[in-house]
């Protein structure tokens, strides 16, 4: 259990420097004209390879090229993290866009409209039987 702790750990602080440095550091007119948000890290079990995963409220083809910039900068990001935060190695970082998001609303809407073409029905069955 203290390995699961600590790689909780690690991850949470991981979390809050990257961030930072998304907003702070990282020169990108993309990353700064959308709100890009870091929901979920996966880091090995090693601590030497850490996926992020990103949301923005940005539209899927603009979000790919943001992941895609991440991705191209990684290697400084990296190396910021390293003078950042005291580890005896920085992990290996891979972005990635995160779509869990995207496929939970589209269920949400999925439902919404069930529930109105119910309603709609209900309705025009009352509106029958007067």
């Amino acid at each position: 259990m203290p390995n699961n702790y600590r790689i909780a750990k690690v991850s949470s602080l991981l979390k809050k420097e990257i961030t930072l440095i998304l907003q702070n550091d990282l020169e990108n007119d993309l990353i700064r004209d959308y709100f890009v948000n870091i929901s979920k890290i996966d880091l090995s079990g090693d601590l030497q390879h850490c996926k992020i995963y990103i949301t923005s409220t940005a539209e899927e083809k603009v979000r790919k090229e943001i992941v895609a910039n991440l991705n191209t900068a990684k290697s400084s990001i990296r190396h910021t993290l390293g003078k950042r935060i005291e580890m005896r190695r920085v992990p290996e970082i891979i972005f990635k866009d995160d779509v869990v998001l995207d496929k939970g609303l589209s269920v949400l809407k999925l439902l919404d409209e069930l529930k109105n073409k119910n309603q709609g029905n209900n309705d025009e069955d009352k509106d029958a039987n007067s």
